[in-house]
């Protein structure tokens, strides 16, 4: 399956999230700030990517992540409402590539470039199946 034939550069989705205590750095690292921690922060824009393109994909597609360039800009308290935003920038045969950014109103607070990649999910299951010491 070519996703150029079915994704299109300039789908996009938004998503928004108030930051509960178990998204901050304190909640993983005792003695760290209660702050929204870095990877939760890659894991909604990853979200929206994948909002942006899913209502596109065919039954038995997804995709899934497969690299990530974030820089996380600035702090978000617990209780914040945080707006993470995906754009698709580019479509290879099987590679989605996305912006990504989030924001606390209009203050940045992380910005960036993911990628994800379409695999048909029962070949998927059935390669993963045969691979030694898969699920381990």
């Amino acid at each position: 399956m070519d996703a150029r034939d079915f994704i299109k550069v300039g789908m996009s989705a938004e998503r928004r999230l108030v930051v509960p205590p178990e998204r901050t750095v304190g909640h993983f690292v005792p003695g760290m700030p209660m702050v929204y921690a870095t990877p939760m922060m890659i894991l909604e824009m990853e979200m929206a990517s994948g909002d942006a393109i899913g209502a596109a994909l065919q039954p038995g597609w997804v995709t899934v992540g497969t690299e990530v360039d974030i820089r996380h800009l600035a702090a978000a308290q617990v209780g914040a409402t945080v707006r993470t935003t995906a754009q698709v920038i580019a479509v290879e045969r099987r590679v989605i590539r996305f912006e990504v950014e989030a924001f606390e109103g209009t203050r940045r607070l992380g910005e960036g470039r993911h990628a994800r990649g379409l695999i048909n999910v029962e070949l998927f299951n059935r390669r993963l199946a045969m691979t030694p010491g898969a699920g381990l």
